[in-house]
């Protein structure tokens, strides 16, 4: 649920924190106070579209803050994960608004798209108002919270996965089958490919060792001429390197005689002698080994010049070559093993196919169930709800050969919000206030099964008054006991429901307008209930209707 959110520079908001707690929340004002802002503000966090005019006059950017506990919604729980963006149970949201560039997006303090910050909105808040998408206008969340108030979902889980195994046996054996004769012409070139690569039997050390070979024997000339040179200076040539060392370290010892200190020196000169031997003995070793066959480096080449020759023809590199045969023969052998898998596959995919056909027909048979309850419950939510003579009716439409992974049928909300008008699709209802009060009342009978645990309802009182608008609080504090709800109301009668209640107002301050809201308790609420019952002029009447009114909510919460 919502616990607390941060606006900074929007519209006409300088800075507003608020705390937010499980329950019913109201949030009232005058008309043009700003009651929608802290909507808007909340949209935003979410993935709404915006643009710099929403950043408040004389700054340069905008922000809002928001901030869920997750303990109760572990669907976001699990998306959080599957993001790599989850920290332990708490999520924060934060839109940035910039006037001279991008808006920017951070869940949990690492970047995010506005597709991301949706999908997880879609997860956390749920808006009813006139202006807001909502998820009861998504065919696939109708969908759903049918399952969810028939309780089907775990058998519309096992529909979608015996549809998933379906479609992969189906999608193999379509394969299988369309390469025809096609499949014959490929095994033909496989085994003529696989022949060509084996036969030139090529290994990544056979490579290495090649061009190894290659550059000693094109450059056998240097390499004899120049260690040939070397071990004369070391050793054939009066008066050798080795020689000199030796008389040098004749005469330091009879130095180191005379002064110690000299010692060290001595002994690295006679090891110097050594080592120069030790090095003209292996120069002398390799020199007799070193083959000047020219045949040799023909035969490199050549070896060199057919595996090129076969890289160039599959064009890969000819470090490839090995990996490309075993390629070619896995291929090879799946399309030898392709016939004779075919008719197997056939039975399996024709048995997957009965299994999802069997359990999308219990799920059908338990839809229609729960969709005549769900249909005459919201119808009588209606009556009380200010459409009296309106239906509610859940529609499920067979899709036949498009039936898929939701089941055979497409489930549509349908709606007659006046009597006498057929029956059409929710999303089609052309007033926004009926909208909203009809998705109170499928949020208020789905409430135990519903999946978003923060509902926000804007102006869903329009158009209603008296003990209609009562009826409405009652529903909303029923729901609130349920979720968290906040809900923007110009009605008393809603108002005065609410466990929660927040005074939305303007100001002036230096000649600049600011919006600020207030949370309201005891005397400042009843002030406010009487302000909405009277106006401008509040009487000791109104204040007395106010305190019934408070008093009234508050038992009926109670149960009294």
């Amino acid at each position: 649920m919502l616990t607390h959110i941060l606006i900074q520079d929007l519209a006409i908001v300088s800075r507003l924190e608020l705390n937010f707690s499980r329950s019913l929340s109201a949030l009232t004002g005058e008309t043009g106070a700003g009651k929608s802002i802290l909507v808007d503000a909340l949209g935003l966090a979410l993935g709404d579209k915006t643009d710099a005019d929403t950043i408040r006059a004389g700054q340069e950017r905008a922000e809002v803050v928001a901030s869920f506990d997750l303990t109760q919604c572990p669907a976001a729980r699990e998306w959080l994960a599957a993001q790599a963006l989850d920290d332990d149970g708490e999520c924060i949201v934060r839109r940035l608004i910039v006037r001279a560039g991008r808006s920017r997006a951070f869940i949990n303090g690492r970047p995010a798209s506005s597709s991301q910050l949706k999908d997880l909105g879609d997860l956390l808040v749920d808006i009813h108002g006139q202006h807001a998408h909502q998820s009861l206008l998504r065919p696939n969340d109708q969908r759903d919270l049918l399952d969810a108030y028939g309780g089907h979902g775990a058998l519309a889980a096992r529909v979608a996965g015996a549809w998933r195994e379906f479609r992969t046996l189906d999608r193999r054996f379509t394969e299988l089958e369309n390469a025809g004769t096609e499949r014959a012409e490929r095994q033909d070139l496989l085994r003529l490919q696989v022949e060509e690569l084996a036969a030139l039997a090529l290994t990544p050390e056979e490579l290495s060792t090649l061009d190894q070979e290659q550059r000693r024997l094109s450059n056998l000339g240097r390499l004899q001429e120049t260690a040939g040179r070397l071990l004369a200076l070391l050793a054939e040539t009066e008066p050798t390197i080795e020689d000199q060392l030796r008389t040098a370290g004749v005469e330091l010892a009879d130095l180191a005689a005379i002064d110690p200190g000299l010692a060290p020196t001595r002994e690295l000169l006679e090891t110097a002698a050594i080592h120069t031997h030790e090095a003209a003995s292996e120069l002398r070793h390799y020199l007799d080994g070193l083959d000047l066959d020219p045949a040799a480096l023909a035969t490199v080449e050549a070896r060199l010049a057919q595996i090129h020759d076969l890289a160039r023809k599959y064009r890969c590199f000819v470090a490839q070559l090995p990996e490309l045969l075993e390629t070619r023969r896995v291929e090879l052998q799946s399309l030898d093993d392709a016939d004779q898998g075919l008719e197997a596959l056939r039975v399996h995919r024709d048995s997957a196919w009965a299994g999802f056909s069997a359990q999308a027909t219990g799920l059908t048979t338990a839809r229609a169930a729960a969709a005549m309850r769900l249909g005459a419950t919201v119808t009588t939510a209606m009556q009380i709800l200010g459409m009296a003579g309106g239906r509610f009716a859940v529609q499920l439409e067979p899709l036949g050969l498009a039936a898929g992974a939701g089941g055979c049928e497409r489930v549509a909300f349908l709606v007659s919000a006046n009597p006498g008008q057929p029956l059409q699709s929710l999303a089609r209802v052309a007033s926004g206030g009926e909208l909203s009060r009809i998705s109170l009342g499928i949020q208020v009978v789905t409430a135990e099964v519903g999946s978003v645990p923060t509902l926000v309802f804007d102006e869903v009182d329009v158009g209603i008054g008296g003990g209609v608008a009562e009826i409405v609080g009652r529903l909303l504090r029923r729901l609130g006991e349920a979720r968290q709800v906040l809900c923007v109301t110009h009605l008393p009668q809603v108002a005065a429901q609410a466990h929660h209640q927040l005074r939305v107002r303007k100001e002036t301050l230096d000649g600049e307008t600011h919006t600020r809201i207030d949370p309201l308790d005891g005397d400042t609420r009843r002030e406010e209930i009487a302000r909405m019952l009277g106006g401008t002029e509040i009487t000791r009447r109104t204040r007395e209707h106010a305190s019934e009114m408070l008093s009234r909510a508050a038992a009926a919460g109670r149960g009294e």
